[in-house]
């Protein structure tokens, strides 16, 4: 199916399009029931203590004005400011897999306060204008409970306002979160300048961190290899500081770690999250992210970190960009066509759900097939509901499988061999 929206869906399955239509956009049916079971499945399989729980934005292009919340807005899919409407994910992570488990439709404070399109999409009354900080916090206020975990984490979007920052210290929470290249911190852990004799003792100077960074000593730099990767291990280079930033109104905030990341230029495996264009810099064939994550101290007291903990929370952010990827291939999480405020959270809770069956059944799968992935599942079973509706054959279903696992065997082995430098060779066996 080319997309998976309710048209393409309710002519697959010979329904009127507009029951299906109401049946997302405009019947007042309550979507959390649904995100209270998935959030308790998901738990009960991936739930560990040390868990990671993820925030991260996503956005979704529009062409029109109509749908609830659009606006032009910074939009990640297109890298730049461009019309879409924004929703805020919660996801959690653990060493066995990751899954969505909560969201929110970010409204912008011009559509909270328009009344005349608030009735046309239907917004609720109690629903007011939240920033996408708060709308976070949320959503961990009500989960974090039921979710058992030990850290957050969020692109810099979310770790370069110092607020969001501090909430998250009063709640105890460990963090995470990225921040901008022009954040300004103080080296705790740098010599003091030379004092005069006279007034208080000088402190390091207050600079960015992309100015701090080009200071470092190579040898500062830790090497971690993170996971076995198809062109060899994945590693990651390293540095940690204890450092202060500075708050709004230039005053002093509290100690955290400064984390700085890097990767080779040529190396283009995914390990660090997404992240906008001035939260990353690059230099002499590098590429650089900056993290910010809390020390203790009055408000919390905590363990130093190790740099391999740091880097398991740092690849959380990949995973749920990850999920993302699963909900919009294989479960049409962007292809939905309402405008309503209850369409939208209406398709998301049945994308999730979604998505998160056909994880459980590709773990199912893998106890007798370990090589089956969640795309070649999902394919699987389209078919078997297309043979429910359209009375395909047995044997049809199964040359169909046959021929698109085929494929995939083709695309992988001359994918290896382009990569190892060898001649093509043409498989002799035929795809029938």
């Amino acid at each position: 199916m080319p997309r998976k929206n309710a048209e393409e869906i309710a002519t697959l399955v010979d329904v009127e399009r507009l029951v299906m239509q109401d049946f997302l956009g405009t019947a007042p049916w309550d979507h959390r029931p649904l995100v209270r079971v998935l959030v308790r499945q998901v738990v009960d399989r991936l739930g560990e203590p040390d868990g990671i729980i993820a925030f991260d934005p996503s956005s979704f292009p529009k062409r029109g004005t109509h749908s609830v919340g659009v606006k032009r807005q910074w939009c990640g899919h297109r890298g730049k400011v461009d019309n879409c409407q924004v929703g805020v994910y919660m996801g959690y992570v653990s060493r066995q897999d990751h899954a969505l488990l909560d969201f929110r439709l970010y409204l912008p404070e011009e559509w909270a306060q328009d009344e005349q399109r608030r009735q046309e999409c239907r917004v609720p009354e109690e629903v007011r204008y939240h920033t996408r900080h708060d709308q976070c916090l949320e959503m961990l206020d009500m989960w974090r409970d039921q979710a058992p975990h030990g850290w957050g984490t969020g692109d810099d979007e979310l770790g370069r306002h110092t607020r969001f920052r501090h909430d998250l210290r009063e709640r105890g929470e460990r963090y995470v979160l990225g921040v901008p290249c022009n954040t300004t911190m103080r080296d705790l852990e740098a010599p003091s300048p030379a004092y005069q004799g006279r007034g208080r003792r000088p402190k390091a100077p207050w600079q960015s961190v992309t100015e701090w960074r080009k200071s470092l000593n190579p040898n500062a730099w830790r090497r971690l290899t993170v996971r076995d990767g198809e062109k060899g291990p994945v590693g990651i280079e390293m540095v940690k500081r204890r450092v202060q930033t500075r708050l709004e109104r230039k005053r002093t905030g509290p100690e955290e770690w400064l984390v700085v990341t890097r990767r080779p230029l040529a190396d283009d495996r995914t390990l660090e999250p997404r992240a906008s264009r001035d939260a990353t810099d690059q230099d002499a064939g590098y590429r650089y992210w900056y993290y910010l994550t809390p020390t203790g101290g009055s408000e919390v007291e905590l363990a130093e970190p190790s740099l391999a903990e740091l880097a398991r929370v740092i690849k959380a952010g990949v995973c749920i960009e990850a999920s993302f990827k699963r909900g919009k291939g294989e479960a049409g999480m962007d292809a939905y066509q309402v405008r309503t405020w209850g369409g939208w959270h209406h398709h998301m809770a049945l994308s999730l759900i979604s998505v998160w069956f056909l994880i459980g059944e590709t773990h199912r799968g893998q106890q007798l097939t370990p090589a089956l992935t969640l795309p070649q599942v999902r394919y699987g079973l389209s078919l078997l509901l297309m043979e429910v509706f359209c009375a395909l054959s047995i044997p049809y279903i199964c040359r169909q499988v046959q021929r698109q696992l085929m494929r995939n065997e083709l695309a992988r082995f001359y994918h290896y061999r382009t990569r190892k430098g060898l001649p093509p060779r043409k498989l002799r066996r035929d795809i029938q």
